[in-house]
């Protein structure tokens, strides 16, 4: 090196080109959106069943009980009671097969592949939420438009129906990422199976199929303040026109609360079982 070049120092480094940037977490979610119901499609003997399974009890409920339950309500014939509950019904069990979507590409390593093309935690599973919330809402749509076809005739205005939605959304998007964490959690899609039985049974202990009051006193406290109470109160006074109160507020809050605890959650779990 000579005497000058010495003085100079080291030329100045010239940038490279810049790297162009990958798409974003939404695009990333959009795609795995399609790919979840591309399997969904395939996978045709759990989408038979999250469909049979909340119309046979509709009609089971409607046509086998319905004659012997009392309600204690003047708006017409149990159908119309009914109906609300099992909608919610309906969201949980569509939203429990997203757990065993989500323990299966953890067990199968292709969130391995995901991950080296720069695919992070949050749109894996957010893509899982949506496909599963379009398959509730398809699934949903088949629900009610069985309950007219039985003698369900909703009353709702047009405000209401928008509130009814919301309630619906809301519900199915919560349920949905309970299920990706309780996938994240199982080791297996069958106990991701296993567990998702306790969130379809809540409707259940609740108003979905008889008034609280016909239920024993040591059950009334957790019939009443669990968090599918108030949505199914509110989808059914929403839908037949009746005063409802603070419920759908109070069902809102419920599945913001149970969303945001989730997300967190399962934020939590995916980089546990992914270092």
């Amino acid at each position: 090196m000579s005497e000058a070049a010495a003085v100079r120092g080291p030329a100045p480094r010239r940038p490279g080109p810049r790297r162009a940037a990958g798409p974003g977490p939404f695009a990333h979610a959009l795609v795995l959106a399609g790919r979840g119901l591309r399997i969904s499609r395939r996978n045709t003997d759990a989408a038979i069943m999250s469909l049979a399974l909340p119309i046979m009890l509709m009609l089971i409920f409607v046509y086998f009980f319905g004659g012997a339950i009392e309600t204690g309500a003047d708006h017409g014939a149990y159908v119309m009671y009914v109906v609300p509950g099992v909608l919610l019904l309906c969201a949980g069990f569509g939203a429990a097969t997203t757990a065993a979507a989500v323990s299966e590409d953890m067990k199968g390593g292709v969130i391995d592949r995901f991950r080296s093309l720069d695919v992070g935690g949050t749109p894996i599973l957010a893509g899982h939420v949506a496909a599963s919330t379009v398959r509730n809402l398809l699934a949903t749509a088949l629900v009610f438009g069985v309950a007219l076809l039985i003698g369900f005739r909703p009353a709702a205005d047009g405000g209401a129906w928008l509130v009814v939605a919301a309630v619906l959304v809301a519900y199915i998007v919560a349920l949905s990422w309970i299920s990706a964490a309780i996938g994240l959690l199982a080791r297996t899609p069958e106990a991701a199976s296993g567990f998702t039985f306790f969130m379809s049974f809540l409707p259940y202990p609740s108003s979905a199929f008889v008034p609280i009051d016909s239920m024993p006193g040591w059950l009334h406290g957790f019939a009443e303040h669990q968090p599918i109470t108030p949505a199914i109160e509110a989808l059914r006074g929403l839908l037949l026109g009746l005063p409802v109160g603070d419920a759908p507020w109070i069902a809102l809050a419920w599945a913001a609360g149970l969303l945001t605890s989730a997300v967190g959650l399962s934020g939590v779990l995916f980089r546990l079982r992914t270092r």
